[in-house]
């Protein structure tokens, strides 16, 4: 049998039935579906219907009314205004928030759901270049389509609060935040954020020594400057960063590609040092952490984030110099215990020892290997400087992912230079290799080649010794083929496991395990003043800089000494200038340096102002702080969005992030955050940052922002590409007889990826409001599948979904007349137990987000309740209101308008969402497999007693079973009531 979906496929039939096909106006089809929806959007924007109070403020009337209710604040990730605007998509997400939000108002929750525009960026700014606007007019064009195609879908939002990163209103309380940052310090004896001024109070008190041991009051103001600087939250340092000299400006690591080349444009990156401001996210890393254990999010996103934080447990070791006044290179090490193996020292190439340690001239009897990087033609007057100084400016052309891929062959050069292993006292080589980065632990290895693969690697690469520490145990060595007396320069691969400790110099290890080992290593370390026990982390500071236009300005100027100095908050916002020529200077010269768009508005840049020492010219800050700014705190704005005083009223934000139950300290924040699991680590780790920040001054009540997070899928589509491999528009390609995919009469190639601009295979959301309706659409995303999987798209699937909603109307309105069909008769039992059943289905599946499921039992009691209204002429109110109720949080503008037609005068969003009676619960649903040749593809819920012909007429109605039959023949349909269906295909 053909299901639904597949039937509407095939006949082509337009879903409309409107007069202009001859059909009734009263038939629900496109046309009568868009009039709906018109009329309702307008009339719950003028009763204010999803208007939520605050308990104080500008938004609090109606609060009253809101009492006794439970609050729930749902949450959708700040959307970026595309100026492609929105395909089917983008709005998934948004949709399951609001059948959610929609479910929890007629379940006795005060909800706050709203939705604004993360509008600052380089996306916005670089469209805005190559199309010859100001970024503002094309972001507000943007937000404009936005908004207008969302509206379209009716979405629940309390308009109110929709706020954008541009808006200065908005980013006045972005740089107010910047300033809490600036203003702080990380105390290292509590992990928490304090204000800097009580940091200066502990060094003049004396209760703190500066560095290197003099008194406070011995430091001149430009010293003491200089320490309070340097324990800031927010501070200025010369970091290597990824230059994009094509766009003038810092990137991100998430804004270069794999290859090295820049994510918008295309352009070359390279790795150099600048100036930039920074964020000392490192500080709170044991708390980002820790803190994951407080929320309620998936376990693999949690596991992302702490791969990223990285914390690592080891030790910091000293290798010294013997005939060298240069300071001893400091390394990071997880296995101290292995020290006495470590046969050769790795620098990053960016390390700053390095300039200070390279030889003028090469040791007696260096290898040739050791003397040239790859492409060197071994000239004599080759110096080691020569050789580094190449080396390092062929590294500083590759990305991070580049320099560490497996892939990679390991190349590095030698220094000329040794240090003294502090376990053995040999001298042992310093090399320089890309493979080590500056960005975890010290940017320097010891290499212990027996115990690690690429140390050995790179070992055997330059014929370094290869010493081992352990010797592994018998079942190692057998299976490797190895005996227990060849040398570790003879293994096939480094051991890595558990052995047993050879008798070596340093720290007696004999006799421990690797544990033990460690520790005592340690402890041996300490106790010889050669290193320490330290905790290392992955994660760095977070650069903060970019050399760009559109971004929220820096609230920061400097003195004619070059230092930073915080504006006052009366003097926020600082606003951007208006500047006719807003594109960056691309820099010809990769070496040199970056000159801001802000440059250009010299009266904007100087300014003389009193900040307490008289009227000065200070110059302001001419980057622009990144896109993540304002996308780590807008959930707070929500809040209270009209507020001046600050930047959330503290009882505001205690109503909305703390709940009543709360049992700790700093428990709660958002109840439930959606969005894709692209924004896993970032978005999340950075607004955790600044939200323990604003947390340690007092400003917000909870530890962490998002309490629950759920990642919601993609929805995928077919994608073409022609002969040369470029991605043609998916919606021009067509099917040539024999069903090749053809665009423009040449054969392409059909690949299977995500939906969106980049594959060209978008599909618009107008289009099908104009075809179906918004509530078809909205309807047919939940059906698709489980809200967190990935779906695909099939328009003509589309026509089932929407034969669903024409036979819940038709089963309460009569198509010729508009009438009601609905009467006061008492349902028979077997209908009042397919209806309550279906409410307890609907209501626990609403509240595991589990909309496919609860649509699938919502189309099961319409076809019951079409063939009752099909037989009688009628359908009885108390199988009608429920019915209605249960489709509103999914098709709200229909069942608004059945529920009208019921004689409701008020719109059903606050109305209570029906219960299930228990004495017609108690014969429950049961789930059972569904087997597609043998293996279970998905499940269904079906009525405990159901024969198989009712399990049938279930299964046909599926959206699963279309997807997994799909271009199959079915052969046989084997179902077992109550345990199992197999479908038998080919």
């Amino acid at each position: 049998m053909m299901s639904e979906m597949e039937q509407g496929a095939a006949t082509g039939v337009h879903p409309d039935g409107g007069p202009a096909d001859g059909g009734s106006p009263y038939r629900y089809g496109a046309r009568l579906a868009n009039e709906i929806e018109a009329r309702w959007q307008e009339r719950w924007l003028a009763e204010g219907g999803f208007d939520s109070p605050n308990p104080t403020g500008s938004l609090a009337e109606g609060f009253e009314r809101m009492k006794g209710r439970r609050k729930a604040y749902v949450l959708d990730m700040f959307p970026y205004p595309s100026g492609a605007g929105l395909h089917v998509g983008h709005p998934l997400g948004y949709i399951g928030t609001d059948v959610y939000a929609r479910y929890l108002r007629m379940t006795g929750h005060h909800v706050v759901h709203t939705l604004g525009y993360d509008a600052f960026g380089l996306p916005a700014e670089q469209y805005a270049i190559d199309t010859g606007r100001h970024p503002r007019e094309t972001t507000e064009n943007n937000i404009a389509n936005m908004r207008r195609q969302l509206r379209r879908l009716g979405l629940a939002h309390d308009a109110r609060r929709e706020v954008a990163t541009t808006d200065p209103s908005f980013y006045r309380w972005t740089q107010w935040i910047f300033l809490q940052i600036f203003n702080s310090w990380a105390d290292e004896r509590t992990g928490r954020a304090r204000p800097i001024e009580e940091l200066v109070e502990e060094y003049a008190s004396g209760r703190r020594r500066p560095p290197g041991g003099r008194a406070w009051t011995e430091l001149d103001a430009p010293a003491r400057r200089a320490v309070i600087d340097g324990h800031r939250l927010a501070y200025v340092s010369e970091e290597l960063v990824n230059w994009c000299p094509g766009l003038g400006t810092v990137l991100a690591n998430e804004e270069v590609t794999a290859d090295g080349r820049s994510d918008v444009g295309n352009y070359p990156v390279y790795r150099r040092p600048l100036r930039q401001w920074m964020l000392r996210i490192t500080a709170f890393a044991d708390r980002l952490v820790d803190d994951l254990d407080l929320v309620d999010w998936p376990d693999s996103i949690k596991q992302m984030q702490r791969n990223w934080i990285g914390a690592s447990d080891g030790a910091r070791v000293e290798f010294r110099s013997g005939d060298r006044p240069d300071p001893a290179i400091e390394v990071f090490t997880t296995r101290p215990d292995t020290l006495p193996g470590a046969t050769y020292v790795v620098l990053a190439p960016e390390h700053p020892l390095v300039e200070r340690l390279v030889a003028d001239e090469w040791p007696e009897g260096t290898p040739e290997a050791w003397r040239h990087p790859e492409g060197r033609d071994g000239a004599a007057s080759w110096t080691p400087r020569d050789a580094v100084a190449s080396y390092r400016a062929r590294a500083e052309r590759l990305s991070d992912r580049q320099r560490t891929a497996d892939s990679s062959g390991k190349t590095g050069v030698f220094t000329g230079a040794h240090v003294s292993n502090p376990a053995t006292g040999e001298d042992v080589p310093v090399f320089v290799a890309d493979y080590v980065l500056m960005g975890y632990g010290t940017g320097a290895i010891m290499a212990v080649p027996a115990h690690d693969q690429r140390d050995l690697d790179f070992a055997r690469r330059f014929g370094l010794d290869v010493r081992a520490v352990l010797a592994p145990p018998p079942s190692w060595l057998a299976e490797h083929a190895v005996a227990a007396d060849v040398p570790a320069s003879a293994w096939p691969e480094a051991f890595t496991g558990d052995g047993a400790y050879l008798d070596l110099p340093g720290p007696p290890l004999a006799g421990l395990t690797v544990a033990q080992g460690v520790a005592a290593a340690i402890g041996w370390l300490e106790t010889h003043g050669l290193g320490r026990g330290t905790r290392s982390y992955r994660l760095r500071d977070w650069l903060f800089s970019r050399q760009r236009y559109w971004g929220e300005p820096f609230p920061i100027v400097y003195d004619e000494d070059g230092l930073p100095h915080a504006l006052p908050e009366e003097m926020l916002p600082v606003t951007l200038p208006e500047m006719a020529d807003f594109k960056p200077s691309p820099q010809e010269d990769e070496g040199a340096d970056p000159v801001p768009p802000l440059a250009k508005a010299p009266d904007w840049e100087y300014v003389s102002l009193d900040l307490g020492e008289g009227t000065r010219r200070y110059r302001r800050e001419l980057n622009t702080m990144p896109q993540w700014a304002g996308s780590c705190w807008y959930f707070l704005r929500y809040l209270d969005p009209d507020n001046d005083q600050a930047f959330v009223d503290p009882e505001v934000e205690r109503y909305w992030m703390v709940p009543p139950d709360a049992a700790r300290e700093g428990e709660g924040g958002v109840d439930l955050y959606v969005g894709g699991v692209e924004h896993a680590v970032l978005h999340l780790l950075y607004a955790r940052f600044w939200h323990k920040v604003l947390y340690d001054r007092g400003h917000v009540s909870t530890k962490e922002p998002f309490r629950r997070l759920y990642n919601q899928g993609y929805i995928l589509a077919d994608a073409f590409t022609d002969e040369r491999g470029m991605y043609v528009p998916a919606a021009e390609v067509t099917e040539a007889a024999d069903g090749t995919p053809t665009y423009r009469g040449r054969p392409v190639t059909r690949r299977a990826g995500k939906m969106g601009k980049s594959l060209k295979n978008g599909v618009t959301p107008d289009d099908i409001y104009e075809r179906y309706g918004a509530d078809t659409l909205r309807l047919y995303e939940m059906a698709m599948g489980p809200l967190d999987t990935d779906r695909p798209w099939r328009t003509n699937d589309i026509v089932g979904v929407h034969r669903f909603l024409q036979r819940l109307w038709r089963s309460i309105v009569d198509e010729e007349t508009g009438e009601s069909r609905v009467d006061e008769s008492e349902p028979d039992t077997d209908t009042l137990r397919r209806l309550h059943q279906t409410i307890a289905v609907v209501r626990r599946h609403f509240g595991e987000l589990r909309f496919n499921t609860a649509i699938a039992r919502l189309m099961e009691l319409t076809t019951h309740a079409a063939r009752l209204a099909s037989e009688r002429g009628s359908l009885p109110r108390t199988l009608a209101e429920p019915l209605v109720l249960m489709v509103a949080p999914l098709a709200p503008h229909v069942a608004e308008e059945l529920w009208r037609r019921l004689g409701h005068a008020e719109s059903l969003l606050y109305a209570a969402f029906p219960e299930a009676d228990p004495r017609y619960e108690a014969d429950p649903a049961v789930t059972i497999p569904v087997q597609v040749n043998g293996r279970t593809r998905f499940t269904i819920d079906v009525p405990a007693d159901a024969g198989r012909e009712e399990i049938e007429r279930i299964l046909q109605g599926q959206p699963a079973h279309v997807r997994h039959t799909e271009g199959m023949e079915i052969q046989r349909l084997v179902i077992v009531p109550g345990k199992i269906v197999n479908i038998v295909a080919r």
